[in-house]
């Protein structure tokens, strides 16, 4: 018995020791991608303005990051002309093809796992979740992925449980109105595309700081 627990903590000495899982940058340090392709979001909820919420709050923090962003309304308009207007369908559309068609260096295929305000028993919360997933069209490889979530509650309340349940209805009825997912939309993607951490995205070449992210000293 001592020994199997002296075994045990041996163990979880050693997984506590243990170094992180260090993400692979290798395929985007050899591509170097310098545009990006946004195209329209794929969407499993049932809220219809999560995909131009999250499309509108993904330019500038693409473009901070140091990137040529194809510009929106043009890539809309591009699949419009040929037929295309639902994401599902754009999404199936082959990376050589939409490199001969924009002549980009990558296309981020964006989907939203979760969008808007929803109603528990005691309390009402705002959520914004999505996946990102980026792929070089010249070789047609996985560049990058990463998932986003961001979430806000109603927050509870001191008038016992018929209070926290009217706190609760109110709070998801504000949120619906206002939709609160936009701003919270704003905030996940700054999170998906911010600089520095482990699965981050890299810099952009027009970055003022490309090349020096953290996790590629590591």
């Amino acid at each position: 018995m001592r020994n199997l627990l002296f075994l045990s903590l041996i163990a979880l000495l050693f997984s506590a020791c243990a170094k992180p899982k260090v993400y692979d940058y290798s395929e985007f340090l050899q591509a170097k991608p310098k545009s990006i392709l946004v195209l329209p979001p794929t969407n499993q909820t049932t809220e219809i303005k999560a995909p131009a919420s999250i499309l509108a709050n993904s330019l500038i923090p693409l473009s901070e990051a140091g990137y040529y962003v194809y510009p929106m309304a043009l890539v809309y308009d591009t699949f419009k002309n040929n037929g295309l207007t639902e994401a599902e369908e754009i999404a199936k559309i082959p990376l050589p093809k939409l490199r001969e068609i924009f002549n980009a260096d990558s296309a981020l295929y964006l989907h939203i796992t979760d969008y808007g305000t929803k109603y528990a028993l005691l309390q009402s919360y705002t959520i914004v979740g999505v996946t990102a997933k980026l792929f070089d069209l010249r070789s047609q490889k996985l560049l990058w992925q990463k998932q986003a979530y961001a979430q806000t509650d109603s927050g509870g309340s001191n008038g016992g449980l018929v209070g926290m349940l009217i706190s609760a209805v109110v709070t998801q009825i504000a949120n619906s109105v206002s939709d609160a997912g936009y701003d919270l939309a704003n905030q996940a993607m700054w999170q998906l595309y911010a600089p520095d951490c482990s699965n981050c995205l890299l810099r952009g070449y027009r970055a003022k700081h490309f090349g020096e992210d953290k996790q590629l000293k590591n």
